[in-house]
């Protein structure tokens, strides 16, 4: 898989050398000369291309030939220019898949397909996701969200209380456009069949769309 990735930053950085690490063939943008530099004389990115270049430039994805990436990752630390680099991504060289950092979460809503963004990564609201989902027993938490928000993982702990407690999964009765995807239970995942018996306790990963999410939050929290 080619992967190029807007940003040279820490982010960058380090999302480049685990994506190396993997066997990726991977490209890193960045305008500063210094970051490049330091990045290259350190010695800690084995295999991995940087380019000095404004990402935010037509000239420099074609220089980029980004016509051939299978993903693209904008994490610069600004939001107009990742979302300026999705955009172009998506719209003129046809990637099929563009990731885009969110550094502040009032601009998360910008971040869908009409710019060219196929999943946003608000690190502020996935940290709230986190605590929420360490803590919360018997709530829907919202853990990410896909293609614009048309598909979201979430998450629920269930109570003692809850109406799925003592179900099987497929007496859930759950819409068609939604599917529980893993259930994690005393520290051990468990793939979830149609007659996968619900605990309380367990903590149940879904995937749901907008449309289907209230009539699961029924189904386990009996909202």
């Amino acid at each position: 898989m080619r992967v190029v990735i807007a940003g040279g930053g820490n982010v960058g950085k380090y999302i480049a050398t685990d994506l190396r690490g993997s066997n990726h063939e991977v490209l890193v943008l960045e305008q500063s000369p210094e970051v490049v530099e330091r990045a290259r004389a350190s010695g800690e990115h084995p295999g991995v291309e940087f380019k000095v270049t404004d990402a935010c430039e037509l000239s420099a994805l074609l220089e980029a030939h980004l016509e051939t990436a299978d993903v693209v990752a904008a994490v610069t630390g600004d939001d107009e220019d990742n979302l300026v680099i999705s955009l172009l991504a998506k719209q003129e060289f046809g990637v099929p898949r563009v990731v885009a950092r969110v550094n502040h979460p009032k601009n998360e809503w910008l971040f869908n397909e009409t710019w060219g963004v196929d999943v946003a990564v608000s690190t502020p609201h996935l940290l709230t996701a986190l605590v929420e989902e360490a803590v919360t027993v018997g709530s829907l938490v919202r853990l990410l969200q896909f293609e614009g928000g048309k598909a979201r993982l979430v998450e629920v702990t269930l109570a003692e209380s809850s109406p799925a407690a003592g179900v099987t999964v497929v007496d859930l009765n759950l819409p068609r456009d939604s599917t529980v995807v893993a259930i994690i239970r005393a520290d051990h995942v468990v793939v979830p069949r149609g007659d996968t018996l619900l605990l309380a306790g367990d903590e149940v990963l879904a995937l749901v769309t907008p449309g289907s999410e209230t009539a699961v939050r029924s189904a386990f929290v009996g909202e």
